[in-house]
């Protein structure tokens, strides 16, 4: 079973217990409100309401927090190039599977992914992030490439600038979807799906 944590009396009229996975709510939601570098322990604590001395029942310091919640967004969009979709078949319907996906997988885990695009490099665990997101780029660039080997897509693009591009537009979505009744993630999957691929598509 999970350990709880604690909320101290003064800050809470009725306890409101923590385990990991909810204190990493907490912590990412202030990270991303506060920037990683403006964000204090004490301002985790306050926001869970709970003392920081529970915070460190479950983690040794900020730095693991913020592992944590990238390793969840790193996780979920690698997670899509192993799906079997993303693996078989001829590389134009491969590539439209991981758009797809990937949106998918942001608009499910936005506050992660969020905190994923706002590291700037100040950390070992953001150089880490930042690192783990260029091997992802290179390996969606060379399923472009693959692309536009078999034709399916236009050659006078370079593929490291059009998988910048594209994941500059699915990117783009942190900064304006807010989840709520009638924002599924499957149309905006589609419409990334579609506008993508069709803008990079081979002219007859």
């Amino acid at each position: 079973m999970p350990h709880t944590l604690c909320v101290s009396q003064a800050s809470a009229a009725r306890p409101r217990p923590h385990d990991a996975d909810s204190l990493l709510r907490v912590a990412v939601a202030v990270f991303n409100e506060r920037g990683y570098d403006g964000a204090r322990m004490t301002d985790l604590a306050q926001a869970a309401g709970i003392t920081k001395s529970a915070i460190y029942h479950h983690v040794r310091s900020k730095e693991e927090l913020l592992r944590l919640g990238l390793e969840r967004a790193l996780g979920g969009i690698f997670a899509v190039l192993e799906e079997p979709a993303a693996r078989e078949g001829p590389a134009i319907l491969r590539l439209r599977h991981v758009l797809r996906r990937t949106t998918e997988v942001l608009v499910a885990e936005l506050p992660y992914v969020t905190l994923l695009l706002r590291v700037r490099g100040n950390t070992a665990t953001e150089r880490w992030a930042l690192e783990q997101r260029r091997t992802f780029d290179a390996r969606v660039a060379a399923l472009v490439a693959e692309a536009a080997d078999d034709g399916a897509l236009r050659s006078d693009v370079d593929p490291r600038l059009a998988t910048r591009l594209l994941f500059g537009m699915v990117n783009s979505i942190v900064e304006w979807h807010r989840p709520g009744p009638g924002r599924a993630a499957a149309p905006i999957a589609a419409a990334v799906e579609a506008l993508a691929v069709d803008g990079l598509s081979r002219r007859a």
